[in-house]
């Protein structure tokens, strides 16, 4: 159905003409505007999304190479990593244990290999904590232990092959004198840093008790299953990364305390 036309009869049909006329102009101006309009709020949501997606990138923290291990750095600053499974025992002493660092293993079957870079130069006291790191990432955590003793030894004493041949994967030949470190307690403590890169961290009590950082939660083992640990312990810290706090945490059941 066509538009109808109303016209003024008290004016003549010129005037009537020119009245549309100047409605139309009218209504073409708006069109434009309009659409330039519309142009200009495309080009502003389309940087609001790049904006979006820069922070988002700038909010996700940059891997590190020891972080697809287990990791944290001693209250000096030393950096000790351990393996999550055989694979990564293996993996950490064919390719990352080196003749300055030292080998920390919990005396108990089914534990993580950790490293101290560095370590042949480490006091006693920062041995301690690798150690109580070590026992934490073992099978005593599982197992509910409240402690576990650890051992430490230096390159030379740790070898793949005995006189009977190649050891299997994640098994290792230890010879020579071991440094122990009796009944190191199961307790860690977990916590973000960083301002636009959050990082997370997991560390042994003898290092919280040095650093002391905000916000933090202190882990224990116990009843709650890792995956709701993983949870809560991302409320606590505000870390959304649950898949990274799943993967460097302990494995078995906690109890959680904030601090």
């Amino acid at each position: 159905m066509e538009d109808e036309l109303e016209l003024d009869f008290t004016k003549s049909a010129q005037e009537n003409a020119s009245y549309y006329f100047d409605l139309s102009k009218q209504a073409r101006k708006k069109k434009i505007g309009a659409e330039q309009a519309i142009m200009e709020l495309e080009k502003k949501l389309q940087g609001l999304e790049a904006s979006k997606k820069e922070k988002k990138a700038s909010k996700i923290s940059k891997k590190e190479w020891y972080e697809k291990f287990y990791w944290f750095f001693t209250s000096n600053g030393m950096l000790a990593i351990g393996g999550r499974d055989a694979m990564q025992n293996e993996l950490i002493n064919s390719k990352y244990f080196e003749e300055k660092d030292l080998f920390f293993h919990a005396d108990i079957f089914g534990a993580s290999v950790v490293i101290l870079k560095n370590g042949i130069e480490a006091s006693r006291e920062i041995k301690e904590e690798v150690a109580q790191f070590a026992a934490s990432f073992s099978r005593a955590w599982a197992s509910g232990m409240a402690n576990a003793d650890v051992y430490s030894l230096k390159r030379d004493q740790v070898s793949k092959s005995t006189n009977k041949g190649y050891l299997a994967i994640g098994s290792f030949a230890l010879s020579g004198e071991r440094e122990w470190f009796k009944s190191m307690p199961l307790i860690l403590y977990a916590f973000a840093e960083g301002e636009e890169e959050k990082k997370f961290h997991v560390v042994p009590s003898l290092t919280y008790s040095k650093i002391k950082p905000s916000k933090s939660v202190e882990l224990r083992p116990g009843n709650l299953k890792k995956s709701e640990a993983a949870k809560k312990i991302s409320k606590l810290i505000g870390f959304d990364d649950l898949d990274y706090i799943m993967q460097h945490i302990p494995s078995g059941n906690f109890q959680i305390k904030q601090k």
